[in-house]
C-alpha cells in the first residue's frame, strides 16, 4: 500500500488549481474543522488572480469577537491573546465578507453563519443557502461540482500503518462523498491538514491512508483550535434551564445544542443527580404560575435522580455531554441489534454477552472549550469506545434503512434548541428575521423537531427569553404574528421560557394561545391577549389570569432567591476562561454598555463620573484596562468612569 503523498502548502494549491483549472469549487467543513492556513493561502492566490474564479462551499466560519468601544478593546485584547495564541490565523475570506468586500471572481456559499456575524455583509447574505443542514450532501452532489474537499485531520501511526481521523467533522465530508459516489461522478480531490493537537476519534471518523489524495504535514505550525469562552449564565437562563431540566426522562435520550441556555440545562440535571433537595426546593419555588406543572413533568419528566442514566445523539458535541458522562448521567448504551434494543426497551433480559460495546454517545461534529478538547484526546478504554463520531444522515433524521433501530435507540428522546420569536399559535423563528436578513441558520433544527414528532415518547422543546432589548426598547419574544417560520405551527410542541413551560402539541389554536400567554412577560400579556381577541382565538370576555401577572424580572428573582442565596446558580457553572480580575471587570463594564445606549440612564453615567475616588483595591481592576495612570483626557474619562460602575456594581 502506497503512502498519502505529503505536501505543503503551496502543493496542496497547486494540486487543487490542477484539478480544477480556471473555475474551481471546493468546499471545507463547518466549524472547527477549516484548515485556516491553507484556506487563507488559497483565497490570497485568487485574489491575486482575477481571471480564475473560486466557489467555496462550506458554514459556521468562526471568527474571533471584535470589539464595539474603546473599553471593550482594552478588555478583549488581552483575553483573546490569551485565549487563542498571539498569532491565530483568521480566515480572511470572513473579514472580507464582513466588510463586504469579496472579489468579484470569488463566491462564498454558508448554510450556516456563526451567529449575528453576517447581519450587515449584504454579498454574504445573498448568497446564503437556506439548507437542512441533512441536505447538504445532496445539494453538493448535485449542483456545486466539487473539485476539492480541505479539512483538519488527526493523526497516528505512520508508514503504511498511518490511520487518520475526520475528528470533529466527518459530519458532510462521508455524506457527500457517498452522494457523489451515487451520482457516478468524480471523486473530489480529498487533502487533509493534519493538526497534532486535534483529538482521534473513532466510529465514522476514522479512516485509512487512501481516503485522502494528499496530506498536509510539513512542519507549518498549527493553528490553534478555536476554543469557545464557557458561557455567563444570567438568572432567566438558569429558570429555562431549570424548567428544561423537568423534562428529561430517566433512561432516555438527549439532544442539546452549544450557549448559555444548554449550559443551564446541563447545569440543572447536574443539580437533579447529585443534590436532588435543592434541586427539588428550586423547581418548588419557581412553579408559581406554571398552568402545566406537575402533571406534564410527571408524564413526560421527572425530579429524581438518574438511575438508568442517559444517551446522547446530537449532531452537536460540546461541553455539557462532558460534564454529564462525569457525573454518572450519560451512561444508557445503545446496540446495532435490534432485538437487544427491543429488550432494553420492554424491560426484559438480555444476554450479558450481547451487551458488551454499545455507545452511549453519537454526534456528527464537536465544538467546545480547551478542557473539552484535552477530555476528548485523553478519552481511552470504554470512554473512548463508546463516543461514535458519524456523517449527519446517521444522527440528524431517522432515514437510511435504520428507521426502527433508530427509533428504538432514541426512546424518549428530548431535542433541546433555541428560537427568537414565537407567535402565540406556536410559530419558531430561529434563524432569521422578518425582514429576510439571516442570523445564523436552519441546521438540525427542522430535523429534530419533526423527528420529536415520529419517535413514540420524542418531544421537541423550543427554548427563549421572554423579552429582547432592541436598542432602547424592551420588545416581546412572543407575538402575535411574525413574518419568518422556521418551525411550522403544525410541528409545535413545548416552548419553555423563564416563565414556565407550555405544552402546544396535538392543541386547539386557544389552548396554545392560552399557554404562551401564560409564559410571556406580564409587562406585554395585555396586549398579546388583546390581538388574540382581536383575531377570534380568545373569547371576547377573556380576562388575564392574576398569577399571570407575576411573570416579571423581579418576581423571577424572588423566586430564585432563596436558590442563588444557596450558591447553587454561579455566574459561570463549569469555570470561566476568564482570570479572577477580569471576573471581578465584568460586572462593571456590563452595567456601563447597560447604560451608554439609554438616553434615560445617561444620569446613572454622570454620576459615576463625578463620583469620587475609587477603593485602593480597584487600581489593579484599571491596570487590567491600561488605565491605572491615565495620560490623556480621554483616558481620565474612561478610568473615572470605571471606577464609578465598579463601585455601583460592586454585590451588596
Amino acid at each position: 500500500m502506497s503512502e498519502t503523498p505529503r505536501l505543503s502548502l503551496d502543493g496542496a494549491i497547486g494540486a487543487i488549481l490542477e484539478r480544477g483549472g480556471g473555475r474551481v469549487a471546493i468546499a471545507a467543513p463547518l466549524g472547527l474543522g477549516k484548515p485556516n492556513r491553507l484556506l487563507n493561502a488559497l483565497y490570497a492566490r485568487f485574489k491575486a488572480e482575477p481571471a480564475r474564479q473560486l466557489s467555496l462551499y462550506t458554514a459556521l466560519s468562526l471568527d474571533l469577537p471584535e470589539a464595539g468601544s474603546e473599553l471593550e478593546r482594552r478588555f478583549l485584547g488581552p483575553f483573546l491573546a490569551r485565549q487563542f495564541g498571539p498569532d491565530y490565523p483568521r480566515l480572511a475570506y470572513v473579514a472580507d465578507m464582513k466588510a463586504n468586500r469579496v472579489p468579484a471572481n470569488v463566491r462564498i456559499q454558508e448554510f450556516y453563519f456563526q451567529s449575528g456575524a453576517m447581519m450587515h455583509a449584504a454579498q454574504a447574505q445573498r448568497d446564503y443557502a437556506s439548507i437542512n443542514y441533512t441536505s447538504v450532501a445532496r445539494e453538493l452532489a448535485e449542483h456545486a461540482g466539487l473539485h476539492a474537499i480541505v479539512q483538519l485531520v488527526a493523526a497516528r501511526g505512520s508508514g503504511a500503518d498511518v490511520r487518520y481521523s475526520l475528528s470533529c467533522n466527518p459530519d458532510v465530508t462521508i455524506d457527500v462523498l457517498a452522494a457523489i459516489a451515487a451520482r457516478g461522478d468524480a471523486r473530489p480531490l480529498m487533502i487533509g491538514v493534519v493538526h497534532p493537537e486535534l483529538p482521534f476519534l473513532g466510529g465514522a471518523a476514522e479512516v485509512g491512508p487512501t481516503f485522502f489524495d494528499g496530506i498536509v504535514d510539513d512542519g507549518t505550525p498549527a493553528q490553534p483550535l478555536f476554543a469557545l469562552p464557557r458561557n455567563a449564565v444570567d438568572p432567566a437562563e438558569y429558570a429555562i434551564g431549570l424548567y428544561a431540566s423537568t423534562l428529561v426522562r430517566d433512561g432516555g435520550t438527549l439532544q442539546i445544542g452549544i450557549g448559555a441556555l444548554s449550559d443551564a440545562i446541563v447545569h440543572a440535571l447536574l443539580l437533579r443527580h447529585q443534590r436532588n433537595a435543592d434541586y427539588r426546593a428550586a423547581i418548588d419555588a419557581l412553579r408559581g404560575g406554571n398552568a402545566d406543572g406537575d402533571a406534564l413533568v410527571a408524564r413526560w419528566g421527572g425530579l429524581a435522580p438518574f438511575e438508568r442514566g442517559l444517551y446522547g445523539a446530537s449532531e452537536m458535541i460540546m461541553d455539557g455531554f462532558m460534564h454529564l458522562r462525569e457525573a454518572g448521567i450519560l451512561v444508557r448504551r445503545v446496540y446495532d441489534d435490534i432485538d437487544v434494543e427491543h429488550a432494553l426497551a420492554e424491560g426484559r433480559a438480555v444476554d450479558p454477552a450481547k451487551l458488551r460495546g454499545g455507545h452511549y454517545l453519537k454526534g456528527a461534529f464537536y465544538l467546545g472549550s480547551k478542557d473539552f478538547y484535552a477530555w476528548l484526546r485523553n478519552l481511552d478504554g470504554d470512554d473512548y469506545a463508546g463516543l461514535e463520531m458519524s456523517p449527519v444522515s446517521d444522527v440528524n433524521q431517522l432515514y437510511g434503512g435504520r428507521e426502527r433501530l433508530d427509533a428504538l435507540q432514541r426512546r424518549d428522546a428530548r431535542f433541546f434548541n433555541t428560537c427568537m420569536i414565537v407567535t402565540l399559535l406556536g410559530a419558531a423563528a430561529s434563524d432569521a428575521l422578518e425582514d429576510g436578513r439571516v442570523v445564523s441558520g436552519v441546521g438540525g433544527q427542522y430535523n429534530f423537531v419533526a423527528m420529536a414528532h415520529a419517535i413514540a415518547g420524542g418531544r421537541s422543546v423550543l427554548l427563549f427569553r421572554a423579552t429582547r432589548k432592541n436598542g432602547r426598547a424592551l420588545e416581546s419574544n412572543i407575538r402575535w404574528s411574525y413574518g419568518h417560520t422556521t418551525i411550522p405551527r403544525h410541528l409545535r410542541d413545548i416552548y419553555v421560557t423563564e416563565y414556565g413551560i407550555a405544552d402546544l402539541r396535538g392543541r386547539s389554536d386557544e389552548a396554545c394561545v392560552r399557554a404562551m400567554l401564560a409564559i410571556a412577560d406580564a409587562r406585554f400579556v395585555d396586549e398579546l391577549a388583546a390581538a388574540a381577541i382581536r383575531n377570534g382565538k380568545l373569547p371576547r370576555d377573556f380576562r388575564v389570569p392574576d398569577a399571570w401577572r407575576a411573570n416579571t424580572p423581579e418576581g423571577l428573582a424572588d423566586r430564585l432567591r432563596a436558590t442563588k442565596a444557596a450558591g447553587l446558580l454561579p455566574l459561570f457553572p463549569f469555570g470561566s476562561d476568564f482570570d479572577a480580575t477580569e471576573q471581578r471587570l465584568l460586572p462593571a463594564l456590563m452595567w456601563l454598555k447597560s447604560r451608554v445606549g439609554d438616553a434615560r440612564r445617561w444620569p446613572s453615567l454622570i454620576g459615576a463620573l463625578v463620583a469620587p475616588g475609587g477603593r485602593a483595591e480597584d487600581a489593579e481592576l484599571l491596570a487590567r484596562l491600561g488605565l491605572a495612570t491615565p495620560a490623556s483626557i480621554g483616558e481620565r474619562v474612561l478610568a473615572r468612569l470605571v471606577r464609578g460602575a465598579i463601585e455601583r456594581s460592586r454585590t451588596p
